[in-house]
């Protein structure tokens, strides 16, 4: 008899157990979880453009299950319904969680990307964030003195603060960048890293000089020049000729003869075909222009 009331206690405990087992599972889980049926939901409500559903189901699997294998894109699927409903700042934090929790997720690449995106848009709009400060516009001041102390341009406050002109008026407030803006170029990779007070703002796509021509070292921008004119032997080429392959922006750098600036060729970029110089597409370097002033720091490196 008490043979069996052990053996019963004990497949008791079994039976116990292998609920709670099924249970973890099917949460954590293996046999279809929910935090999967909450990001297939997700995926199919975002794709019918019902975005406050999809952020819902989203916010549910990273609240309640952050470490299941869906939990990286399910952060990058939330960031991404944040974007598309104008939510920048939360869809930053989405990314920045993405990169800093999954450093080996196969999605870095597509979230760095985002994130890049995301970042300009930012800085080009009128929202405040940690990176940002407000400054009050005093007697005597300009856009140009107000941009030096600032470190970057008078562009930039025109868009950051939706500006039509350059008229200003004392008492009126304006975004303004906390950090110092740096440019990294990465010749290996054929990239460009922007920087603010050394975090992450952007990677672009360059092509730098064929035979390892293109400079290394640490540089400053030294020259801004719109729709530059290129002196080249026997000629000068007018900036709306298509064979001016300066493009539409020319940041020389303090190497003489170098710089970085647009281009007439989008397809040669991501490869090493230049004279020297570092090669963007015209809207990427239009771009830079409007970020970074004369002074900011350009490190070349291999």
């Amino acid at each position: 008899m008490r043979r069996r009331l052990l053996i019963g206690a004990a497949i008791g405990v079994a039976a116990v157990a292998g609920i709670g087992l099924l249970v973890f599972v099917s949460q954590q889980g293996l046999f279809g979880s929910k935090a999967q049926r909450l990001l297939a939901q997700a995926t199919r409500a975002a794709q019918q453009g019902n975005l406050p559903e999809a952020q819902a189901q989203l916010e549910e699997l990273i609240a309640t299950f952050p470490d299941s294998p869906w939990a990286d894109d399910a952060l990058l699927k939330l960031g991404e319904v944040y974007e598309d409903q104008q939510q920048l700042v939360e869809a930053r934090t989405m990314y920045h969680t993405l990169l800093e929790r999954f450093p080996d997720s196969s999605l870095i690449g597509r979230t760095q990307e985002r994130l890049g995106k995301v970042n300009v848009a930012l800085l080009f709009s009128p929202i405040v964030t940690d990176l940002d400060a407000v400054y009050e516009v005093k007697p005597g001041d300009t856009l140009g003195k107000i941009a030096s102390a600032y470190g970057t341009t008078v562009d930039f406050l025109k868009r950051a603060n939706g500006l039509k002109n350059d008229v200003i008026r004392p008492q009126q407030k304006l975004k303004v960048p906390k950090g110092k803006f740096g440019i990294v170029v990465d010749k290996s990779q054929n990239q460009l890293l922007l920087t603010e007070s050394n975090q992450f703002i952007k990677t672009y796509a360059v092509a730098t000089g064929k035979d390892n021509s293109t400079p290394v070292g640490t540089f400053k921008i030294v020259t801004r020049i719109p729709n530059p004119v290129w002196y080249k032997q026997g000629a000068v080429v007018p900036p709306d000729s298509p064979e001016n392959i300066l493009g539409t922006r020319w940041l020389g750098i303090s190497k003489e003869g170098y710089g970085i600036h647009g281009s007439v060729d989008p397809n040669a970029i991501g490869h090493q075909v230049t004279a020297g110089c570092v090669r963007m597409t015209n809207s990427d370097v239009e771009e830079l222009f409007d970020i970074v002033p004369v002074g900011t720091e350009v490190t070349i490196v291999d």
